[in-house]
């Protein structure tokens, strides 16, 4: 699943046309990105959800058959937050754990290694963490020398870089469950239950959350070999 559906406040004046997912890099749209690397990988069923300006993406996506996909749209009579989309989707996943996408994140990361080792029988997920950038240098979460996620100080903190394999039961079982949540909510219910892992990826990721973000992005990519 690929959360395609927030307003991008903090890009405009650039999504006030154009939804975050869409704005190009490199002169590609971030989603496409998204979409080429699962496909390339053997992914073969995306969920999108759609709200702000989710025409567009439908109208560039499709149904997902240039990009060797199949797409299934779920859309949001508004902005559900990240919980709530997942929540609204819940018929449309099924039982198995899946994986989730930010739509506005870049990395050289293939999300598919997040699913190469089993969850644990009791782990609810297993979350993609970066060492913290430099406009969020106190992260997220810490991470456990048994590899969950925690809350305690003694560990080492990183940032969540927005992809994660999840279990459905995350959040059908979440008992705050709303139709309108942050995803952040059910991530810290789990981790106080030491239900939630986590994986450090040290290679190129950004999240391409403001246009000086893009930019620079954008000039890092540029300035690499051919």
């Amino acid at each position: 699943m690929i959360l395609a559906a927030g307003l991008g406040k903090r890009m405009r004046p650039l999504t006030d046309d154009t939804p975050k997912p869409l704005l190009k890099l490199a002169g590609k749209p971030l989603l496409q990105y998204h979409l080429e690397s699962l496909a390339a990988s053997g992914v073969r069923e995306v969920i999108i959800n759609l709200a702000y300006l989710g025409d567009h993406i439908r109208a560039f996506v499709g149904d997902g058959s240039r990009f060797g996909i199949q797409v299934t749209y779920s859309p949001e009579p508004e902005p559900l937050e990240t919980g709530g989309a997942i929540a609204h989707a819940l018929p449309l996943l099924g039982e198995a754990p899946f994986l989730l996408i930010n739509g506005d994140v870049w990395t050289d990361y293939d999300p598919t290694t997040l699913a190469n080792r089993p969850l644990r029988d009791s782990s609810l997920g297993r979350l993609l963490l970066v060492p913290n950038p430099d406009f969020h240098p106190r992260g997220d979460f810490g991470l456990s020398t048994d590899g969950y996620l925690t809350h305690a100080p003694e560990h080492a903190r990183f940032t969540f870089a927005g992809i994660s394999l999840l279990r459905p039961a995350l959040i059908r079982d979440y008992p705050d469950k709303r139709s309108k949540f942050p995803l952040l909510e059910a991530l810290n219910s789990a981790i106080a239950e030491q239900r939630l892992e986590g994986e450090v990826h040290t290679g190129s990721w950004s999240d391409v959350g403001t246009p000086e973000r893009l930019h620079s992005l954008q000039s890092e990519l540029a300035s690499r070999p051919q």
